[in-house]
Formats: structure tokens, sequence, C-alpha cells
């Protein structure tokens, strides 16, 4: 019963205190900026698609979003939890789609294909967007330059334009870049106690 008793006091004692976990939303956004700066200069036409961008997408784009929206879940932040979370896996459908055709255990979409696919993501992106209207300018930024890279990429395959897709490149290096300055200053106004880099 003396067990119970302090188990019980322990619990309140945390809930009192409140959430001590370090806030999950600069991982979140380096993880999705910086594959996403990677993968446009791809777009962009300044190098070939290759090992480095897949293991970016997999591993800091795929899994450390995944990580970063499952610790907002725990903070109760349901866009958090939502929009990590779903990048998170975009990352790692967007591998598997270049992936499992290569080790013939599907056949490579076509361009009527990742319209769709592009087009979903950018029609969930789109509804995002008006979600940040309530949070901060940086956020903001993001969601929308991504909603309308998602649109650039889509009528580029759409079109077939190549110019097109490098234009959609060069659109999602910013956005790419966008995310990557509110991860950072996050964290740098956390560690300063004040506003460094204003979001």
């Amino acid at each position: 019963m003396e067990k119970e008793i302090k188990q019980i006091e322990s619990e309140i004692a945390t809930a009192i205190k409140g959430d001590s976990t370090a806030n999950p939303a600069p991982l979140g956004l380096m993880g999705f900026g910086m594959t996403t700066v990677l993968l446009n200069l791809h777009n962009s036409g300044i190098f070939e698609l290759g090992s480095m961008i897949l293991a970016m997408g997999i591993f800091y784009g795929g899994i450390a979003q995944v990580i970063a929206g499952i610790m907002e879940w725990k903070k109760g932040n349901t866009f958090g939890t939502t929009a990590f979370t779903s990048y998170g896996l975009f990352w790692f459908s967007l591998v598997a789609l270049i992936v499992m055709p290569k080790i013939g255990l599907s056949i490579p979409p076509n361009n009527l294909a990742m319209v769709a696919y592009l087009l979903m993501w950018g029609i969930f992106t789109g509804v995002l967007f008006i979600g940040t209207l309530k949070l901060n300018r940086a956020l903001q930024f993001i969601f929308a330059s991504l909603t309308l890279l998602f649109l650039l990429l889509a009528l580029g395959d759409l079109t077939n334009n190549p110019t097109l897709k490098h234009i959609a490149g060069y659109e999602g290096i910013i956005c790419g870049f966008s995310a990557v300055y509110a991860g950072l200053a996050q964290v740098l106004n956390e560690v300063y106690g004040k506003t460094v880099l204003p979001v």
C-alpha cells in the first residue's frame, strides 16, 4: 500500500511540474528542410539522384520526422504530430517509389500516377497551411511554399516539361531552407532565452 501511495504521489508531482520534455519541432523541421534542399538540388538539375538523397530520405527526412511526430503526440500537439509523422512517411514512400522498381518489386509509376501522388500531397499540405494561419510566419511560409512545390512538381510530371521541373527544384530549395531556418531559430532562441532569429 505504501508503495502505491508513493507511486501516486510521484505521478501527481510530475503532473504538477508539467511537461519537461524537449521541443521536437527543430528536429522535425531540420529533417524535412535539409532533405528537401538536397532533393531539390537534384530536381533543379545540379546533380543526379543517388544514394545520398535516398539515405537522407530514409534516415533524416523519414525516421527523424516520425520520431519528432511521436514526440509532438506526447506533448498533445495534433498539428505537429500530423505534419511531422506524415512528411516522415512521405519520405519513406518516395524512396520506396524509386527503389521498389529497381529491385523488381513493382513497376515504376507512370507520369499520371506521379501527378496523382504529388497532387494528394499538395492538397494535404494546402489544408495544413490553413492551420498555420493561427501559428507563426515562418511556418506559414514553409507550408505555402511546400504547397506550391507539390503543385509545380505535379505540373512538371503532367506536362513532362524539364524547365518546369527545374523551376520547381529552385522553389523547393527555398522551401527547404525556410524550414532549416525555422528549426535552427527555435534552437538558438531557446539556448539564448531570447529572440536571436525571429519566427
